[in-house]
């Protein structure tokens, strides 16, 4: 199935070529017909499914057709709630992408920065409001923000805004939302908690469910590196200056972090270029070209830009910054030891990335072993590990890495 087979409109069609996309996942196929057909949907999937574009994907179709039927004032009809900054500004930038095509205008919102800039964003007009929940009633008391013309309601990692302590809040949202709405609710788990949230929240919603990504590929070997952060530039210079590394797909969490990490390579003499949803798309093809055709060593992407980017015989994969989406360090690595060929990934971990590291070992249900014998060691860190989390790498296990690790497996 292809997703003009969907029943996509063009805009949207052509921005998912732009972003490399050319089969839906399990998700996609399933929810978006159920969104188009404007039914409630229940949806238990983990981020890393592509249920990002399972929602945005209809919802802008939806939205840009309503907009041509009525082209009165620009005011909120879609709101996603999610429970984590970084999950906020990723929800957006996807938006964006898919977006690009259309007239609607996406905006996000969330707390421990000032809120100028986000209010005047507001009030310039938005289509699609994709918030936190403590910013979202901060502005809605401030009256900055009218929940009354919602007209899509989306509740992403429902399980987590549990754990977070953020419930009291999204029943506060859900109080001010207009009773006539299409609500789409996701969650990786269903407890009983989340359950009868969920049916306070849907009308006779459509059920999908699809198995989370959670296991590894054995062919990929697997290091990480205790670090902090003003030294991650410097060793990530260091192990470039191996030659056997011979390609490396970098990954950042942002935007900025991508253009630092590549400005920061060429400055050492490292050939690199940086992919990201602010290049221009001749620019990102032309990295990427480089990039498959080896003339163009190391490639620094953030996750939405590398959608998309499959690469033989991709000798490495590092991890700059780890992901705040365990799923998300599991498609990472993936895109190395393809084809029978091993890979290795490598990954950098400050203090604050600590709690990162935790989940992927839960979601893997294994330890990523630990390099300890390299020149930039975190202050203080190792001797702080739990005992199950210390498992050495010495440099021999490492060189044997290297030297074996790029061989076609019998």
């Amino acid at each position: 199935m292809s997703f003009k087979d969907l029943l996509l409109i063009e805009p949207l069609l052509l921005a998912l070529k732009t972003e490399g996309y050319s089969i839906p996942t399990p998700i996609q196929e399933k929810a978006i017909p159920v969104v188009l057909q404007r039914k409630d949907l229940l949806g238990c999937a983990q981020t890393g499914t592509g249920k990002t574009a399972a929602f945005a994907l209809p919802i802008l179709q939806l939205l840009e057709e309503e907009k041509r039927l009525d082209a009165g004032k620009r005011v909120i009809r879609a709101l996603i709630v999610t429970p984590t900054r970084e999950l906020a500004i990723q929800i957006r930038e996807s938006f964006a992408a898919y977006g690009k095509h259309t007239s609607l205008r996406c905006q996000v919102i969330f707390g421990g920065v000032p809120q100028n800039a986000q209010t005047t964003a507001l009030k310039t007009g938005v289509d699609i409001l994709v918030a936190t929940p403590g910013r979202l009633l901060d502005l809605i008391d401030q009256k900055f923000i009218s929940l009354r013309d919602i007209t899509f309601f989306v509740l992403d990692e429902a399980d987590r805004m549990l754990d977070m302590g953020f419930i009291h809040d999204v029943r506060k949202i859900v109080s001010k939302l207009p009773a006539k709405r299409q609500s789409l609710f996701f969650s990786a788990t269903m407890p009983v908690e989340i359950q009868k949230l969920a049916s306070t929240i849907l009308v006779d919603p459509e059920k999908v469910e699809v198995a989370p990504v959670e296991s590894t590929s054995n062919l990929i070997h697997q290091s990480v590196y205790f670090v902090d952060k003003p030294d991650k530039r410097s060793l990530l210079i260091h192990l470039l200056k191996d030659c056997s590394i011979a390609s490396a797909l970098v990954f950042t969490r942002t935007k900025h972090g991508a253009d630092r990490v590549c400005r920061d390579l060429n400055k050492a003499g490292v050939k690199a270029a940086a992919i990201h949803g602010n290049k221009s798309q001749s620019a990102r093809q032309d990295a990427l070209r480089s990039f498959k055709n080896k003339t163009l060593r190391v490639l620094v992407a953030t996750d939405l830009a590398s959608r998309g980017i499959d690469v033989e015989e991709l000798s490495h994969v590092i991890n700059y910054e780890l992901p705040n989406i365990p799923e998300t360090y599991v498609h990472r690595i993936g895109r190395t030891g393809r084809a029978g060929v091993n890979g290795i990934a490598l990954s950098f971990c400050d203090n604050e990335e600590r709690e990162y590291l935790k989940d992927i070992h839960k979601l893997t249900s294994s330890r990523i072993p630990i390099v300890e014998n390299h020149p930039f060691p975190m202050n203080k860190a190792l001797p702080a590990l739990n005992v199950s989390e210390r498992a050495t790498v010495h440099k021999q296990h490492l060189r044997n890495h290297t030297s074996q690790g790029f061989r076609r497996s019998a």
